[in-house]
């Protein structure tokens, strides 16, 4: 890593610890609602990143393996089920989605069986179909009678955080190793995928905070 990079490494996961503290303080007023696994999928996500940081050696994890074949399938399909199911009133729609995401890694397995630490075939299958969800659920947010009450509405926060991270980091994601060989252009998309991977997590964070009990 360079020095720069080093710098903003941590800040991702920072983010993802404030996020998991604050899903911890208000479960107890969440607990009763579907807004309960937003609180425990934060702390599963914290937890997993905790074990790769702290204890990937002694614990023997193979991070390649663990995040292509859980932490990142666990991201996107809570959050089909989060939009979908939750948010939508689609349930179809979530089977859909989550049947569409899992193909693809029958396909890669079969078509793209190399190596890499993300597979970005998969992700970016996962990212265009979370795309079409955060449009429709923006679209539904702009056409609700509650629009000027949006700060209330946890689901503006987690769009807003997901648009800003999963969305908008798509093309480093994609062309990450064409980007290596730009360094200085790496290093800015690096310190923007972090820096709005924090983002992401305090606005995850904030849905709880600012939010309404019933939303």
């Amino acid at each position: 890593m360079t020095e720069i990079q080093k710098i903003f490494a941590s800040f991702m996961y920072w983010g993802e610890a404030f996020a998991a503290i604050i899903s911890l303080i208000y479960y107890n007023r969440v607990k009763k609602q579907p807004w309960k696994y937003l609180a425990i999928y934060l702390i599963v996500i914290f937890l997993c990143e905790s074990a790769v940081k702290w204890g990937e050696k002694p614990l023997k994890i193979d991070r390649i393996n663990f995040y292509n074949y859980f932490v990142i399938p666990l991201q996107f399909i809570f959050f089909y089920w989060l939009y979908a199911k939750e948010s939508l009133k689609k349930v179809k729609l979530f089977y859909v989605l989550t049947g569409i995401y899992i193909l693809t890694y029958i396909l890669r397995g079969l078509f793209f069986p190399e190596k890499k630490v993300v597979f970005s075939f998969n992700y970016n299958v996962g990212c265009l179909l979370l795309m079409g969800l955060v449009i429709m659920e923006f679209y539904k947010q702009v056409n609700s009678s509650e629009i000027l009450n949006f700060s209330k509405n946890r689901m503006f926060y987690i769009n807003l955080g997901i648009t800003l991270f999963y969305i908008a980091n798509q093309p480093f994601m994609t062309f990450n190793s064409l980007l290596w060989k730009y360094i200085d252009i790496w290093d800015i998309y690096f310190i923007y995928f972090q820096v709005s991977g924090a983002v992401m997590y305090i606005l995850f964070a904030s849905s709880f905070i600012w939010g309404k009990q019933s939303s």
